[in-house]
């Protein structure tokens, strides 16, 4: 007490500490009472009373922090909150569309799975076996069915002809590179306005009538392109039953149809014709291939690729008036037979027409026991020049029995003139045979 300045009772300088200076504030004092650098004795707003803290400890350090003075026409530098939201940068834009999307398919795939399962779709049940190599299974050998239609296709055209009646059309296929084309005399027949061809590829072009022959149902068109790609010829005679073959057209105007078979039959003798038309003749091979109208003038075609036939026509069982169908009986031209009128027409314009040097009697005039009796024989022709005789009935053609005068014609047809044929004939009781040289008609 005595003039120590004791707040409570406790003197907390250390020895040798120097007596407050005058003016320091001391305890009691109101902070800024007396501060230094007050003006006038105002109270700095910068003063610290900390030393006068009768609770500090007076053996901690002092220091009086007074901050700079700031210049009221600086700004302050702006400070970026670092918790604050900023904006996306670009991984966040590919990271969340790619999140969503695969959250959406996943759920999509479950939901899926879970309703087909519901439904009776689920795998539980495998079908089938275990498919084989796929190599093998895709490659198609050149003698396939598959690599005969490659093959040919291309040389397959639709072929259409401007009529009065409007537009008949049906199928022909190329012989040469520059632009011959076979088609059946029927197709053409009747045509008075233009013509065309549609090819493989779908582009088509005008064709020109080369020349036709009706009695064997075969037409030659030429077309004004160059490059094309012929069929190759097959040997129509080499052929036997139960090879396998293509029917290949546009069958009710369906291009490119590709139909398979068998050869059913051979030399199949048939008379048709429409009414107030030429008759035609064929010794036809029977194909149960699908042929329907469009078809004809199109190729049949051997297992190799080869041209054997030209698909001219069909049987079918129709009422009067009725559209006839496939009902696997179609006939086509021996592509041999073909192929040598096509040859004649494009050379003189016309074709020959292949004869023996007699007459047969009308349908119904065969033999009791089958044959076909001569009714006459022209003098000099290739029948008198044999020994052949009015009256013989003839019983095989090189070994093809003859029951109608058609089977005859139509067989004697098919060869070219000049073909040597074997003859077995009856004379009364006695049966012979001759070599007959056929020959060309004089017309």
């Amino acid at each position: 007490m005595g003039g120590t300045d004791v707040t409570d009772g406790w003197d907390w300088r250390r020895p040798g500490d120097a007596a407050t200076p005058a003016g320091t504030p001391g305890p009691g004092t109101a902070p800024g009472a007396g501060a230094p650098g007050s003006a006038g004795g105002a109270a700095s707003p910068w003063w610290s009373d900390a030393l006068a803290d009768p609770w500090r400890d007076p053996a901690a350090p002092a220091a009086v922090v007074v901050p700079a003075q700031v210049d009221a026409g600086t700004q302050p530098e702006p400070v970026t909150d670092p918790d604050a939201p900023g904006r996306p940068v670009f991984r966040h834009l590919v990271l969340i569309p790619l999140v969503t999307a695969l959250l959406a398919g996943a759920l999509g795939g479950a939901l899926g799975y879970a309703f087909a399962v519901r439904g009776g779709v689920g795998p539980s049940t495998v079908l089938g076996a275990d498919p084989g190599q796929a190599p093998g299974l895709a490659q198609r050998k050149p003698e396939s069915l598959a690599g005969v239609a490659e093959r040919v296709l291309p040389s397959v055209v639709t072929v259409r002809v401007s009529s009065l009646g409007g537009t008949s059309e049906g199928s022909g296929f190329i012989v040469s590179s520059d632009g011959h084309v076979i088609t059946n005399d029927h197709v053409v027949a009747g045509g008075t306005g233009k013509a065309s061809v549609v090819f493989n590829d779908g582009t088509s072009a005008p064709a020109t009538l080369v020349g036709q022959d009706p009695e064997s149902d075969i037409a030659v068109m030429k077309v004004d392109r160059t490059g094309l790609r012929p069929v190759e010829f097959g040997d129509s005679d080499a052929l036997a039953v139960g090879d396998p073959v293509l029917a290949i057209g546009s069958p009710l105007s369906l291009a490119n149809t590709v139909t398979a078979g068998i050869v059913s039959a051979l030399d199949r003798t048939m008379q048709a014709g429409e009414p107030g038309g030429p008759v035609r003749y064929y010794a036809a091979i029977q194909t149960d291939a699908a042929v329907n109208h469009g078809n004809s003038g199109g190729p049949l075609v051997d297992g190799a690729g080869r041209v054997v036939g030209v698909n001219s026509t069909i049987k079918s069982l129709v009422s009067e008036g009725q559209e006839a169908g496939n009902i696997g009986l179609a006939f086509a031209i021996p592509i041999n037979q073909a192929k040598r009128v096509t040859q004649d027409i494009i050379g003189t314009g016309k074709a020959r027409r292949t004869v023996i040097g007699a007459q047969v009697g009308g349908p119904g005039a065969g033999v009791a026991g089958g044959g076909v009796r001569l009714a006459a024989v022209e003098p000099a022709g290739p029948a008198a020049d044999a020994g052949l005789r009015t009256g013989d009935v003839i019983l095989r053609l090189n070994g093809r029995p003859m029951s109608e005068p058609s089977d005859l014609i139509a067989l004697v047809r098919k060869f070219a003139p000049g073909s040597v044929v074997t003859v077995e004939y009856r004379r009364g009781s006695t049966r012979q045979n001759a070599s007959v040289t056929l020959a060309a008609d004089a017309k």
